[in-house]
């Protein structure tokens, strides 16, 4: 798996940098920016990166910023942080003056040549992140995105402009943004004597749509899940329909719920409930959704037909409490009306949008008092 880096300033972002002489030269001075130790823990511990410190310290080695001056609190943060279980891969430290242009200095990519243009890095979740315009354009230096930790109102170039990915003053802001670049993504291969199932979502982008379950009307309302849930949805069922639509549609619902439980991983930062009420002519569908861990499903729906298309009617509810099941999520349907197809399309579009709803991130956190879902 391709490896993601965080190219992290040190003063300013990770830890508070004096106005006096800019330096943090004594253990009195050392104190850190707000919020930077749990979320640097999250972004590598819970998201995967590996996280590289890339810091200029002017003249450090000279009579203007002796080493015994600067070691001992730059030891003291290392270790803090070690105790909370942040490492760096590497710490790369530019001791020139800026007079000097050293190739080595940021924004210049000296110090970084060894993670250029390397095949086993993923650089389109790589980031720079740091309290001044020169991580940025170190950042458009690498061919990778920037995020400044400063809300100052700065003048930005053009290279600035298409390097900056996100300006804030917020770590957590940082975690919850990174955290949305992932990608939520899952693959299950689900193989019985009965059925044989492909399912790939991905809950945050929807720039692919395929499905084939040899069912026409349920491949019909699983693209509307795609739609508009705005997610990446492929299925591919090949099933035991010589003898009935039954298990196609139930394992269906099965690989689906599995697939949206590892997708949300944790679930750390989603909204967690969905929630919406759809007209679709004269029916009105209402779904109810909570991902709690904890499998529970209601069905409120007179259908008539005894199928719409090649589609059971019957397998309507079941196919979502499969979906419950395995995704482990509350689940309540309700829906009225005179025409069946409107009905059971109005409750598989209500449910995509309540489950829009509740994989949105908003924060950083385990939506819950108990600390896991």
């Amino acid at each position: 798996m391709p490896k993601k880096l965080l190219f992290i300033d040190r003063d300013g972002t990770i830890i508070v940098e004096p106005t006096d002489n800019f330096q943090i030269d004594s253990l009195q001075k050392l104190s850190f920016i707000p919020k930077v130790i749990r979320n640097l823990y999250y972004l590598q511990h819970q998201l995967g990166y590996e996280l590289v410190m890339v810091t200029n310290q002017d003249g450090l080695g000279t009579p203007s910023l002796p080493e015994a001056d600067f070691l001992p609190p730059h030891q003291k943060m290392l270790e803090t942080l070690a105790g909370e279980g942040i490492t760096f891969t590497e710490i790369l430290i530019d001791k020139t003056f800026e007079h000097e242009n050293a190739p080595t200095r940021k924004p210049r990519t000296g110090l970084l040549t060894h993670y250029l243009n390397r095949n086993d890095i993923d650089y389109t979740k790589c980031f720079v992140i740091g309290d001044r315009l020169t991580d940025i354009e170190l950042a458009y230096n690498m061919g990778i995105k920037g995020i400044l930790l400063n809300q100052n109102k700065l003048e930005l170039q053009e290279k600035h402009q298409q390097a900056l990915a996100l300006q804030t003053n917020d770590w957590e802001e940082i975690s919850t943004f990174i955290a949305r670049m992932q990608g939520r993504t899952a693959q299950i291969h689900r193989k019985t004597k009965e059925t044989d199932i492909f399912v790939k979502v991905d809950l945050d982008n929807n720039h692919f749509t395929k499905i084939d379950t040899q069912i026409g009307f349920f491949d019909h309302m699983l693209e509307q899940i795609a739609r508009h849930a705005r997610i990446g949805l492929e299925i591919n069922v090949q099933g035991d329909l010589h003898i009935d639509e039954h298990h196609s549609i139930e394992d269906t619902g099965l690989a689906l719920g599995e697939a949206f439980r590892k997708a949300l991983q944790d679930k750390k930062g989603i909204a967690r409930y969905g929630h919406f009420s759809l007209p679709m002519d004269e029916t009105l569908a209402q779904v109810a959704l909570d991902f709690s861990g904890r499998p529970f499903f209601k069905f409120q729906a007179n259908l008539r037909r005894e199928k719409v298309g090649q589609m059971p009617t019957e397998m309507v509810s079941h196919f979502f409490k499969s979906f419950s099941d395995t995704a482990l999520c509350n689940l309540h349907i309700r829906a009225e009306g005179e025409n069946d197809h409107h009905i059971i399309e109005g409750i598989f579009k209500a449910f995509a949008k309540a489950v829009k709803m509740a994989i949105q991130v908003e924060h950083n956190e385990i939506p819950s008092t108990k600390g896991v879902l």
